[in-house]
């Protein structure tokens, strides 16, 4: 695998070796030296990585569709996609057209150079404290061991499938864990297993989180501070099914148990009226100033361009009905109608007046003001420069819902269901004084058993869980009584990730099966519980390179119990 350095070093030819004495006293070697703990510091300013994941998730999750399939209204067969790769992700195949901005290639590429960022402190950490000046560096120690624990998280979260627990995920493949500066242009890594990846990143994690200091920068928010760095550690914690330390993290993150978190909710829905383009929304989705972006994260994207025209894909149909302009257990009586389609719909008021959409119903795309592009000019005559999409990478509301998870399976439902409360009733405050509070339901445990158990909402809202299957646990299983509240939890954080590319990581780790309809033949490929499609194929280049690929091929149709080293599949078209 190649990786990119952070410095070069110039290699000289001299034709003559008289009269250059000058010459040669001026060392050959470029490279800056990292020395006082201020350089270290600046490195990390530039250490986040800088190219976004959500292309990727969202169009390998089941929050977007192929509007050329057929619908109830007819087949589009003239809708173009903004890129090829867009095709290949849609289909769970290898993405490999092009390396560009939000390509996998570019994801995997940003994220190691981070990681490389980060070694490349730690070397120097080491060396410092090695002098006796440990206190020093400790706070930009703890920044960099959470990236590079964060950064492998994320790679071994897209590369990967899904983590089973640390003994059953030994036979799954991992992804390099880069610990050591490079010294050498080639470099041969192996990949190891996942098992040792989330090992070497819970390492990495615990042993930063105490070391993280708010007072190191002038603008906390772009880095792990200390809020950042316990959102993660309660996120990782869910994934590996340590509920009693993701709820822990969680409440530190808020600052303490007991705290009132509301505040920590976002209030962009009653803004509505005081923005007018969906970029308008974006920047105050992201603003520093919100207590609930504990972490931002600037990058490189075009991602909003994929879906902002009439264009293939788009969260539409089921999508939209899922997320953003869909039923849920208390916003129902919230109607809607089409004044040309007459199509009737529930929508939660979080999205009125900031939801953008292009095109017809039957083939648009319709997408939350939580997003949005940065337009950076190199050249404002020529019209060149740079997109920017701002990320926000740990926020209030997605730790809330890892702690109601955390909750739910400890046996506190009354706290899970308080925290889901928090969350809805925070996002639909400003719409209680035009006369329709009337039309909600109070958020109850009855009324979630009601919606997620009773029924089926539709709209692929409602999914079976198979989490105990793809990590058995022997303390926690999702049981009849807790399951339509773990339903609700994961359409929730559906919603409140939406267009960021976590879904993608939810279905993997909940083992969710979800099926995209392709093209005017209506072409079926559905992601199975236990499918090796759920690991993205890492870069081309880096096979090139001497990287083992992942295994793709699919197993037998209909069968989605667990792959076994013995047994034999053919690829299914």
């Amino acid at each position: 695998m190649k990786l990119k350095n952070i410095s070069y070093l110039a290699v000289l030819a001299l034709a003559s070796l008289t009269s250059c004495n000058d010459f040669l006293d001026k060392v050959p070697d470029t490279r800056v030296e990292l020395k006082t703990p201020e350089q270290l510091r600046m490195l990390m300013v530039n250490a986040y990585p800088l190219s976004s994941y959500s292309l990727i998730g969202e169009l390998s999750s089941d929050n977007v569709i192929d509007n050329n399939s057929p619908n109830e209204q007819g087949v589009r067969y003239n809708l173009s996609v903004y890129d090829k790769i867009d095709n290949e992700l849609f289909a769970f195949e290898e993405a490999k057209s092009t390396s560009g901005t939000d390509s996998p290639t570019k994801v995997w590429e940003a994220y190691y150079h981070s990681i490389a960022c980060c070694n490349a402190v730690l070397e120097r950490v080491a060396q410092l404290e090695g002098e006796g000046r440990a206190s020093e560096v400790a706070a930009v120690k703890g920044e960099a061991l959470l990236l590079r624990s964060y950064c492998h998280f994320i790679l071994a979260n897209l590369f990967c499938e899904p983590y089973r627990g640390p003994e059953l995920s030994k036979a799954i493949k991992g992804i390099p864990y880069v610990s050591q500066p490079e010294t050498e242009v080639l470099v041969h890594y192996e990949r190891g297993n996942l098992a040792d990846v989330y090992a070497k990143c819970q390492k990495d994690l615990e042993e930063g989180l105490p070391l993280i200091n708010d007072g190191l920068y002038d603008v906390p928010k772009y880095h792990f501070n200390k809020a950042a760095a316990y959102a993660y550690a309660a996120r990782f914690y869910l994934f590996i099914r340590d509920y009693k330390k993701c709820l822990e993290c969680a409440n530190t993150a808020f600052g303490g148990e007991g705290v009132d978190v509301a505040p920590y909710m976002t209030d962009i829905w009653a803004k509505a009226s005081d923005f007018y383009y969906i970029s308008d929304f974006a920047r105050y989705f992201t603003n520093i100033t919100h207590q609930r972006n504990f972490m931002l994260i600037s990058t490189y994207s075009v991602f909003l361009r994929h879906f902002t025209s009439a264009s293939r894909y788009a969260p539409n149909r089921d999508a939209k009905r899922g997320t953003i302009q869909g039923p849920g257990p208390t916003w129902e009586g919230w109607r809607w109608e089409n004044s040309r389609t007459k199509e009737s719909f529930s929508m939660h008021p979080c999205f009125n007046g900031v939801c953008g959409s292009a095109g017809k119903s039957e083939y648009g795309t319709y997408f939350a003001g939580t997003i949005g592009e940065q337009f950076e000019y190199t050249d404002k005559v020529a019209g060149i420069g740079f997109a920017h999409n701002v990320r926000s990478e740990f926020f209030g509301e997605e730790t809330l819902m890892c702690r109601a998870e955390a909750k739910a399976y400890l046996g506190d439902v009354q706290g899970a269901v308080e925290d889901l409360r928090t969350w809805e009733l925070s996002l639909r405050t400003t719409l209680n004084d035009d006369g329709k509070e009337d039309v909600y339901k109070e958020l109850t445990l009855d009324q979630i058993n009601q919606f997620y158990g009773a029924k089926d909402p539709g709209f692929g809202i409602v999914k079976k869980l198979h989490i105990d299957e793809i990590f058995p646990s022997a303390e926690y299983s999702v049981t009849d009584a807790i399951e339509p509240l773990l339903q609700c939890i994961q359409h929730f954080r559906r919603i409140v990730t939406v267009h960021n590319g976590m879904r993608f990581f939810d279905i993997k780790r909940l083992g969710l099966e979800i099926t995209h309809v392709i093209g005017k033949d209506a072409r079926t490929e559905t992601l199975g519980v236990f499918d090796p499609r759920k690991a993205l194929q890492i870069p081309n280049e880096v096979i090139a390179a001497g990287l083992e690929p992942n295994n793709r091929i699919l197993q037998t149709p209909g069968d989605n119990s667990e792959l076994r080293a013995d047994e034999k599949y053919t690829l299914v078209k």
